[in-house]
């Protein structure tokens, strides 16, 4: 699965958010996910195996409690692939201020 497709559900983002914050239970996970997006713990299993199995999430085993953290590598890739694009749009974007400057010092003059 390409990283797009794993961060184009909500829920799988939903999940990333949280686990920005550190480690989380599956079920604190589950709790949180279910109330928000209404849906069952085996949907939300699936989606935390999606973002294991595709490098976004590890799990970490404590007795029969299961701990998520956040991998940083594959958003990392993504912000190297995402890089030509910024710098391409930093220009444009810095333009448009100057333009939307020039337009309000324009107003200001009598």
């Amino acid at each position: 699965m390409h990283a797009f497709d794993v961060l184009g559900d909500p829920v799988r983002r939903r999940i990333l958010e949280l686990l920005l914050d550190g480690e989380h239970s599956a079920g604190d996970i589950t709790t949180v996910v279910t109330d928000e997006f209404s849906i069952s713990q085996p949907a939300v299993s699936q989606h935390l195996r999606v973002l294991r199995e595709n490098g976004f999430a590890r799990v970490e085993a404590q007795g029969n409690r299961r701990l998520y953290s956040l991998d940083p590598r594959p958003i990392s890739e993504l912000d190297a692939w995402f890089e030509p694009y910024r710098r391409a749009w930093a220009h444009r974007l810095d333009a448009l201020d100057t333009e939307i400057r020039r337009g309000r010092r324009n107003r200001r003059e009598p």
